[in-house]
């Protein structure tokens, strides 16, 4: 478990002097209207556009394996919208981390609370399933004020930036694990915890199942998600905190329990299961996905890189 982190020192080191004036600039700029800061994300998305293009490319391609049927046009659409939404999701991280409650309160609606209470009655963990959106980040911070929970991360190199991730996600959670630690999560689930795990990005084949998402046969899926649930059978539960279009806040829409359909007979299978889970819930809001990740780069050996 991580303990909240304590202010040190040595994060005033000038290593770090950069990254406090981001730091305090995002402060004060996330202190605006909230529909004047969607205006402005969408702004700072489309000029990212313009100088991340390796980016681009990644996001485009990635559309292209998952949705090879649809049209040119709108892809090129999809591309558009998706890195309007990454200027939002940077925005959104100082929402997340600096944001009082009343303020998180104000801006979303959730649906579906009744699931996690549901699996709260049945004395079970619930492993919480939340994809990599754009909206990550804020998402989990709407999440935890209705359900504090557990989140799953990976620490990060950056001192001060760890030091801030963690104090932000703890401000509406109860902890946080590495992602590593499948010892303690299986432990907490078995607590009747709330986990919140992300089993929907590429994390390299020591860890891997091939498996498939979308119209990619063969997408290195993480085997953690059967060992979670083999071992503490837990409620399964996705969620979308989902943005809504001009300026009107967010949708946190909480899934329904879908453990009961889950099979555990090997690690392939149950991935199998688990990408038709993510593909159910990035299907919710297609634009706002983290298509800009190298999602398929660990390929079956002897394939050419997709990229």
């Amino acid at each position: 478990m991580t303990q909240l982190p304590q202010f040190s020192r040595e994060l005033l080191h000038p290593r770090y002097w950069f990254t406090w004036l981001g730091v305090i600039f995002l402060y004060v700029f996330v202190l605006l209207p909230y529909p004047l800061l969607y205006v402005l994300g969408c702004v700072i998305g489309r000029i990212g556009m313009r100088f991340m293009k390796r980016r681009v490319s990644i996001a485009r391609r990635n559309l292209e394996l998952c949705f090879p049927q649809m049209p040119i046009n709108d892809r090129e659409a999809m591309v558009k919208h998706n890195f309007e939404s990454v200027g939002m999701g940077l925005i959104e991280t100082g929402m997340a981390w600096f944001w009082p409650d009343w303020r998180i309160h104000k801006w979303h609606k959730p649906s579906g609370l009744e699931h996690i209470q549901q699996a709260r009655d049945n004395q079970k963990g619930v492993l919480l399933i939340g994809m990599h959106f754009l909206t990550l980040e804020i998402g989990a911070r709407m999440f935890g004020i209705h359900n504090p929970g557990i989140g799953v991360y990976r620490p990060n190199d950056n001192k001060l930036i760890d030091w801030l991730q963690v104090r932000g996600r703890m401000r509406s959670n109860k902890d946080m694990l590495d992602r590593k630690d499948l010892k303690g999560m299986i432990r907490a689930l078995k607590r009747g915890d709330i986990i919140w795990y992300a089993p929907d990005h590429d994390y390299g084949p020591r860890s891997s199942v091939f498996a498939p998402f979308f119209a990619v046969e063969n997408a290195a899926t993480t085997a953690g998600t059967h060992m979670l649930m083999r071992t503490s059978k837990p409620a399964v539960i996705p969620f979308v905190p989902r943005r809504l279009p001009d300026g009107r806040g967010y949708e946190l829409m909480i899934l329904p329990d879908v453990s009961g359909d889950f099979p555990l007979t090997n690690d392939v299978d149950t991935a199998m299961r688990m990408n038709k889970v993510v593909e159910e819930g990035v299907l919710l809001a297609p634009e706002q996905y983290m298509w800009l990740h190298r999602r398929f780069k660990t390929k079956p050996e002897g394939e050419p890189s997709r990229y």
